[in-house]
């Protein structure tokens, strides 16, 4: 008996019609496009070292341009240390020999002041677009991208490292690609804490866009100061002017950039991240979104899918020869042993020889005398740091906890406490001061709290990420049992969010040191405030344009980072490692 054909249904054959959902999204991906093909054309404008640039005024009119020009540079910087994340800590934490180098880079990357990037980039940048202000906006960007990138990188390598074994196993069996592994399981698992930590990055960006925006051009040892168009220079001009009105109506600005990026993009990806949760239950209460069911419902995400399938099908053929997901690497033992004492041969060498270069030059400009004075200056920067440490997380490990756990509050209290992070709090430096001014309060005991400002955020969403992914089932075996509290938070609770922690202390950490060059000298119209410390005198010399003080004064400053990450941060990664990685 012949098989009689199925005729398709009427409503397969029928054109697909475009939907309200298809439309607002189309609209809003056209809005984008136009809106960068605007600023883009701003970027080709003539530059020439010497000759003076427009400008910043303070003229409301102007606030809308200037907001969209920040928030295109914070984008841009956003996706290069994404780009920088995937790359480097998937280096890290699966080459054996590399992962002994990179990570300790890492932190001396971590450690490094933004204003000693600046003079470099600067130059870098000035030669490769030379008359352009292209070179000062990729500047710009550059040094927005060393105030994002490492904490999402310290992320990553850990989410990686701390990899159950289970899903490594199925990987290889499996066999899986390299590339397959990386895209099916090392970013997925990793999702959770690699969005948070990219919201606190934004953040981190913030906070530095006054500094990344007004650079300074050295011709012939004298400095040209040029401000570029921006919310960060606007809020500078308005500072210089005293104007507390205008500095006000910069942070309402702000509040609106921040409530936006978080409600158009952060909140969409904070719920669908949820899917990428490993457990065997689900909770009834997860994030939501309306711009991501408005994103579900449109047909545009899958077409642009489709559309980009044959790159992903291709790039899986391409990378299929470098190998499959065997990890650890099953390697002849002679030529393991060859390529290790060739690969640190190579490393030690190289590293003797920058070494030997940089102090040198230190010792023939700065004068090895000098450093006495600024290891001084260290341990004062330290003890702040170590006070803010403490203080953030005897407040914020708690509260964190609380967010992540209750998924009542957790729908509440997340909208604020993004806005309260991507906040830069740097802009309420100007207003704090005059508060210091009036109450005689020494910055010297008020810089703490503006390093918390800046900080503190690290540590609490890194908790609230660790907390949110305890698995349901977990959650609901401890309720079974009756635990009481005590013996919850230390089987249960604290187990869980210490991997997390470990992440949020360590970028907190870093990211107190580099907040100390902005909260050590805090200005308010005609008055300045210092607090003696290793910040103060890196902004000092950043001023002055003296990069090989300014140098000298970075090393230091890395040095007590990679000795306090070596001795103390890096042994609670073991620990976190080898004893609460679920």
């Amino acid at each position: 008996m012949a098989m009689r054909r199925s005729i398709p249904v009427r409503a397969v054959l029928r054109r697909p019609t475009l939907s309200s959902a298809d439309i607002l999204v189309g609209a809003l991906l056209l809005a984008i496009l136009y809106i960068g093909v605007r600023l883009g054309r701003s970027l080709t404008v003539n530059f020439t070292p010497g000759h003076s640039t427009e400008r910043i005024s303070t003229n409301l009119s102007n606030l809308p341009y200037y907001a969209l020009r920040s928030l295109t540079r914070m984008f841009i910087a956003l996706a290069l240390s994404t780009l920088f994340t995937f790359v480097y800590g998937a280096a890290a934490a699966r080459l054996q020999r590399a992962q002994k180098v990179l990570v300790p880079i890492l932190d001396i990357l971590q450690s490094i002041p933004i204003l000693v990037f600046l003079p470099v980039a600067l130059t870098f940048f000035l030669k490769l677009f030379p008359n352009s202000l292209l070179g000062l906006e990729a500047a710009s960007i550059f040094v927005i991208f060393t105030s994002q990138a490492w904490n999402m990188t310290f992320s990553f390598y850990h989410s990686l490292i701390t990899q159950p074994i289970e899903l490594d196993e199925a990987a290889r069996m499996y066999r899986l690609t390299k590339w397959q592994r990386f895209w099916k399981l090392d970013v997925p698992s990793s999702m959770i804490g690699l969005v948070w930590n990219a919201m606190m990055s934004m953040g981190g960006g913030w906070f530095f866009l006054t500094a990344s925006e007004a650079v300074t051009v050295f011709i012939h040892g004298k400095g040209q100061p040029i401000d570029l168009p921006g919310i960060g220079s606007y809020m500078g001009a308005a500072v210089k002017e005293g104007s507390v009105p205008k500095v006000l109506i910069g942070i309402v600005v702000m509040i609106i950039l921040v409530v936006g990026t978080n409600f158009l993009l952060f909140r969409p990806l904070v719920a669908w991240a949820e899917k990428f949760r490993v457990e065997t239950s689900t909770s009834s209460d997860t994030p939501r979104s309306s711009v991501l069911n408005l994103l579900r419902r449109s047909s545009i995400p899958s077409l642009l899918g489709r559309a980009t399938r044959p790159i992903g099908r291709g790039l899986d053929r391409i990378t299929r020869p470098f190998g499959l997901a065997e990890y650890p690497l099953a390697l002849d033992a002679t030529r393991k042993r060859f390529g290790d004492i060739t690969f640190w041969v190579l490393v030690g060498g190289v590293s003797l020889w920058g070494a030997y270069a940089g102090l040198a030059y230190l010792g023939r400009v700065v004068g090895f005398s000098r450093f006495p004075y600024l290891f001084g200056l260290g341990f004062i920067t330290f003890a702040r740091v170590v006070v803010l440490i403490v203080i953030s997380t005897l407040i914020w490990v708690p509260v964190g906890v609380k967010i992540g756990m209750d998924p009542k509050l957790s729908r509440y209290a997340q909208p604020v406490v993004q806005v309260l992070a991507s906040f830069p709090a740097i802009l309420l430096f100007p207003l704090i001061t005059l508060v210091f001014i009036d109450l005689h309060i020494s910055l010297n005991i008020g810089a703490t709290l503006l390093m918390m400002l800046g900080a503190q955020w690290y540590i609490l969403f890194n908790v609230i990420a660790g907390a949110s992914s305890i698995p349901n089932d977990l959650r609901e075996m401890s309720a079974n049992m009756h635990l009481t509290r005590r013996l919850r938070w230390r089987r249960v609770i604290l187990p869980a969010v210490f991997p997390y922690y470990v992440t949020g202390g360590i970028t907190a950490a870093g990211g107190a040191w580099n907040a100390s060059i902005v909260a050590e000298i805090v200005t308010w119209h005609h008055s300045t405030l210092h607090a003696k410390g290793l910040g103060n005198y890196i902004a000092v010399q950043s001023t002055d344009g003296k990069f090989a003080f300014l140098l000298g004064a970075g090393v230091v400053m890395s040095i007590f980072v990679v000795v306090v990450n070596r001795v103390y941060w890096r042994r609670l990664y073991q620990l976190a490692e080898s004893r609460y990685s679920l």
